[in-house]
């Protein structure tokens, strides 16, 4: 039995298009998963489908050694899987803090507890989401999704839109909160170096498939390898 996140062929898609086939994950506590794979390879499915907004189309996804309820966000959010999405989905008007505040778990951290991922908001607390910088705006939504203290943690293209200095502060932070919470973080990402770097374990996805998994230490150690399975799309054998 897993104690943390496994996938068990899972096949995801939209209707009747197949974006994922037959998946296997076993992600352990604490640690940090890298997806890895180039635009419309399924990473986005596979992070929906996990979270409960798309149904699986086969397959099992569990938490802690039990399945998940199919196409069901409250049921996933209840055991505790929380998705960070690429577009970030704040609630633009509402301040930082109120943003905190209406994520947070009735018996959860108070907001300022955040602050001591992310001490830049402290100065943009009562400013609107809609007028922070990119980079903030990605500091609060990790941060929304933390005050809900996830078991897993699924984090979509954390980089998109930022420049490369502001992703080497982030990521080191998601490497952190499996660390200090114990959570399984999934962490999608087109910045390959930056991602490798923090994590413990990586995947490869092309096509709908995983061609290339192992230790983040070992794929980084074997760039030729790490590009002809992203470029390829050939799964080893």
């Amino acid at each position: 039995m897993s104690d943390g996140l496994k996938l068990d062929a899972l096949v995801a898609g939209h209707g009747s298009v197949t974006a994922l086939r037959s998946v296997d994950l076993d992600l352990a506590p604490g640690t940090v998963t890298a997806v890895l794979c180039p635009n419309g390879a399924g990473k986005t499915t596979m992070l929906e489908t996990v979270a409960g907004l798309l149904p699986r189309l086969g397959g099992d996804v569990a938490v802690r050694g039990r399945s998940l309820p199919t196409g069901r966000p409250a049921a996933a959010r209840a055991r505790g899987v929380v998705l960070v999405p690429d577009d970030r989905a704040l609630f633009t008007t509402l301040s930082v803090r109120e943003n905190l505040a209406v994520a947070r778990a009735r018996s959860g951290p108070e907001p300022e507890a955040m602050l001591e991922y992310f001490p830049a908001l402290e100065k943009r607390w009562t400013v609107s989401a809609g007028v922070l910088s990119g980079g903030e705006q990605q500091m609060l939504a990790v941060a929304r999704a933390l005050i809900q203290e996830p078991r897993v943690l699924l984090v979509d293209e954390m980089s998109m839109g930022l420049a490369p200095v502001i992703v080497e502060e982030l990521l080191p932070i998601v490497r952190r909160v499996a660390t200090d919470t114990g959570a399984v973080v999934v962490l999608v990402e087109q910045h390959v170096r930056l991602a490798l770097e923090v994590a413990d374990e990586a995947v490869v996805l092309a096509h709908g498939d995983v061609v290339l998994s192992g230790s983040a230490a070992d794929l980084a150690a074997d760039p030729g390898r790490l590009e002809a399975a992203y470029l390829g799309g050939r799964a080893e054998t």
